[in-house]
């Protein structure tokens, strides 16, 4: 679900399906309930005809059978046809009554039946798919999960923009729980009481792998009652998905809690995303002594300051993941040419690093041409995005810029440098024989996500 719109229409039009269907098998049961009634009706109403005709025959054979008390044995035979006659009708009607009972019973005859019968064997289809749900589709896809009709919705992986808490509750308890795979909220008004009421709802989805949490509005800066409660309770409920390997944390500001959070789980993990978290010098001392940390395939640490105090636990860090580590992104976090010096030589020794992002970082010229020699010496790296160099912005930048100073300052008008800067690194490039296989970039916004494996 890349187009979020595109993904966003294909729910509804799932679940549109699903209620159509459910609503088309209630018609042709009806049609097949009034039919059934009919013919029963019809088969009793011909039963009761031949009785009839059985009891006017009555008068006819008694005399008949005074007759025969004169002719002994035609008397006997007649006698011995009407009793037949009336035990076959009989048994004929009590027939037709007993099939309609154990139809009733088995509810093939039910004139009043608002739904359709769910048993298993009655769901022809069962559909998987990937939800995304929002304000304006929530009903819809709340109506389609608890459809019980010939189609049976499953949600693989489950997207929610912009709910409440209690509605994405609800809708976490409609959804069967053998088949969902990950969970992606974004945009949320949850806070800290929010996400402590929803991850422990999540424990009874065993196969849950991804957890996706973004702008949640969880900021432990403000000092809110029962704050700490529903942390442990956070931390309870992502240690019951046993199964956890993603976790995207993005602007939750919980600075100092990254222990708490993530000792809990009983697998490592192997993506972990924590971009705008307020992450402290003890937050990454953990990371790197923990579990995970040889574990990790992709890290994400964007826009959580880097400081002195903080370089020797991102060695260790570089040196546990080293064997595993793929994607790396330190985007903004004020990685100047000194502090970038100190990195390069661990994240060298990451040979199975594939892409590797730093953009938003103030780096000089000469800092940028030492990342791209270093760059060019990891045989498995196929993208570099890269900060533009100080020297190509306006003048007037403070010394020490943010990311987003960096963002907002305006770059030189200036064509012939950036021109030069740009032939430099193609020089690095050829003169390594890595003009074909790595990927150079500045464009934050732009550059080709294709050669960055998602998923």
């Amino acid at each position: 679900m890349a187009d979020s719109m595109g993904g966003w229409s294909l729910t509804v039009a799932l679940c549109s399906m699903v209620l159509q269907a459910k609503a088309a098998a209630k018609k042709v049961k009806g049609r097949d309930v009034e039919r059934d009634r009919k013919r029963g009706l019809e088969m009793e109403r011909d039963g009761a005809v031949k009785r009839d005709r059985g009891s006017g025959d009555s008068g006819t054979d008694q005399e008949e059978a005074g007759e025969s008390q004169k002719n002994g044995v035609k008397g006997v035979r007649i006698d011995c046809v009407r009793n037949g006659k009336e035990h076959e009708e009989g048994d004929l009607a009590k027939g037709v009554r007993r099939r309609m009972e154990i139809q009733r019973k088995n509810g093939i005859i039910e004139p009043n039946e608002d739904s359709v019968n769910t048993d298993p064997e009655h769901i022809m289809v069962h559909v998987r798919a990937d939800l995304f749900v929002n304000a304006r589709s929530w009903d819809r896809v709340c109506g389609a999960l608890t459809s019980q009709g010939p189609l049976r919705l499953h949600c693989r992986f489950l997207r929610v923009e912009e709910l409440l808490a209690s509605s994405i509750a609800s809708m976490l308890a409609m959804i069967p729980k053998q088949c969902l795979l990950g969970v992606d909220i974004r945009y949320s008004n949850l806070g800290v009481s929010g996400l402590g009421l929803l991850l422990p709802l999540l424990s009874p989805f065993r196969l849950v792998k991804s957890l996706k949490l973004h702008y949640c509005n969880l900021d432990v800066h403000r000092d809110l009652p029962g704050q700490e409660k529903a942390l442990r309770d956070m931390s309870q409920g992502l240690g019951e998905l046993h199964c956890l390997r993603q976790l995207s944390l993005t602007a939750l500001r919980l600075p100092g809690h990254l222990r708490m959070l993530l000792s809990s789980l009983s697998q490592p993990l192997e993506v972990l995303e924590l971009p705008y978290l307020s992450l402290t010098p003890a937050d990454l001392t953990y990371l790197s002594c923990s579990p995970h940390a040889s574990s990790l395939q992709r890290l994400d640490l964007s826009e959580n300051r880097i400081d002195e105090s903080s370089v020797p636990s991102m060695l260790r860090l570089f040196s546990q993941a080293s064997l595993s580590l793929c994607h790396l992104s330190l985007c903004g976090c004020g990685l100047n040419d000194s502090l970038l010096g100190r990195l390069l030589p661990a994240l060298s020794c990451c040979r199975a690093l594939q892409s590797l992002r730093l953009a938003l970082n103030p780096l000089s010229l000469g800092g940028l041409l030492s990342l791209v020699k270093t760059a060019t010496g990891i045989p498995s790296l196929s993208l570099l995005l890269y900060p533009n160099p100080l020297e190509e912005y306006e003048p007037g930048l403070p010394a020490n810029p943010s990311s987003a100073q960096l963002l907002d300052w305006p770059l030189l008008d200036d064509g012939e440098i950036r021109e030069a800067i740009r032939h430099q690194l193609e020089q690095l490039l050829r003169l390594s024989g890595r003009s074909i296989d790595l990927f150079l970039t500045s464009d934050l916004l732009n550059f080709s996500k294709d050669l960055i494996d998602v998923e």
